[in-house]
């Protein structure tokens, strides 16, 4: 330990009052997943780890600490969507994250409609300004460097289907600080939003 630098190994504790962990790898993308199980019974739950992996084809992943409902929805369906987070659904989104039973539709608990996909048979929430559906690509449990297995699953699915809400398009270009999306800080209840005047521009070098 230095005087200007908190060192911790995981495996020993952090020494403080809240795991950084999730605070210093943030502010993150919420994966807001939307599925249904095999008897038709709708899911809806904000992951903290979520994002992009891939250009072609287009893969997106969450991964979820304990094999919950969407993890199994997916396996057994193949299917869910993605669905952005914007300030103004954020308390939806908020009631989405209660620890209830399967047989409860989140979309109904939280006051958010269902809409029918145009690819898949998942809905999406048809609120959210962009959403993603998708086709499940993997499902694996994670493992540390030791081998032993996490109480964690992660779930990839190839993009099939795009929707993005046309005022969010300008000149083409889809204006990412325009749709407000919030973002998954650390703590135990932080988030941020997006705005114009975090955005700034810097070019690749050129070879």
């Amino acid at each position: 330990m230095t005087e200007d630098r908190h060192f911790y190994q995981p495996a020993e504790g952090h020494g403080l009052a809240h795991d950084p962990f999730n605070a210093l790898v943030a502010p993150r993308p919420i994966g807001w997943i939307s599925s249904r199980d095999r008897n038709g019974v709708l899911n809806l739950a904000p992951y903290s780890f979520f994002n992009a992996f891939n250009y072609h084809p287009p893969i997106v992943g969450f991964s979820s600490i304990g094999y919950k409902d969407s993890v199994r929805n997916a396996e057994e369906t193949g299917e869910f969507c993605w669905n952005l987070v914007t300030r103004s659904l954020s308390e939806a989104m908020n009631e989405t994250c209660a620890h209830v039973g399967p047989e409860v539709d989140e979309f109904t608990l939280s006051g958010l409609t269902p809409k029918p996909s145009r690819v898949i048979s998942a809905p999406h929430v048809a609120e959210s300004p962009v959403t993603l559906e998708c086709r499940v690509s993997q499902v694996f449990q994670l493992t540390g460097a030791d081998g032993q297995k996490a109480d964690t699953w992660m779930v990839f699915g190839e993009v099939v289907g795009v929707h993005i809400s046309r005022h969010l398009i300008r000149d083409g270009i889809y204006d990412t600080a325009a749709a407000e999306p919030v973002l998954r800080g650390g703590g135990p209840a932080d988030y941020f939003t997006v705005g114009p005047e975090q955005k700034f521009q810097m070019h690749r070098p050129k070879p």
